[in-house]
């Protein structure tokens, strides 16, 4: 009976161990693959939508957009795509809020679009693709934070988007302390969503 029990002990152990195995190496692989920058000459930079925080960008929001702004400054992009839809009891979309701050930082109107429908990430990306057929552009730069990255890029892949990886330089998840538990919610989605597009 013990030996019994023993084995089972011992299964239950290995099975835990590679579980914290394989959450190490997603964990490791988010980690790292937000430290890659591949920016190159692309048609539009897509920025992933954060909060407006009383009708301004949030600080997150904000750094994402300044780098969306860095690439179209700096040549890599003809156009930013701005995405974000409506807050619970906004009169304003994310987006719409996002692109006056992109023009107050000097960008021309008519090289920022915007996608108000999505709330999601992933609505994100499959909204800007629609707003990308219909303007004729076929490249794109992603940009969010490091440790958002991984699980976008997998996205944008779903929906067909070629697209590169370019994090914001100037993230607010600065510190251990703010990075570890934006790592562990990323790391949750992540696995989640891999999970679920097997089934689609």
């Amino acid at each position: 009976m013990k030996s019994k029990k023993g084995k089972i002990l011992v299964v239950l152990g290995a099975v835990i161990f590679l579980l914290v195995v394989i959450a190490l190496s997603i964990a490791i692989s988010i980690w790292n693959y937000g430290k890659e920058d591949e920016k190159a000459p692309s048609d539009v930079a897509i920025v992933l939508g954060a909060a407006i925080w009383d009708g301004e960008v949030s600080p997150v929001y904000r750094e994402r957009i300044n780098h969306g702004i860095y690439l179209y400054e700096n040549g890599y992009v003809d156009y930013i795509i701005l995405t974000g839809g409506f807050g619970e009891g906004s009169y304003k979309s994310d987006s719409a809020v996002a692109k006056e701050y992109a023009l107050s930082q000097g960008v021309p109107e008519e090289r920022i679009l915007i996608e108000e429908k999505s709330t999601i990430t992933e609505e994100n990306l499959e909204f800007s693709k629609e707003v990308m057929d219909e303007n004729g552009l076929s490249t794109a730069i992603i940009v969010s934070d490091p440790l958002h990255m991984k699980r976008s890029m997998l996205m944008a892949r779903d929906y067909n988007i070629n697209a590169l990886s370019s994090p914001t330089t100037t993230s607010m998840y600065k510190s251990l302390k703010t990075k570890i538990p934006f790592l562990l919610r990323e790391e949750f989605f992540y696995v989640g969503y891999c999970v679920v597009r097997v089934f689609r």
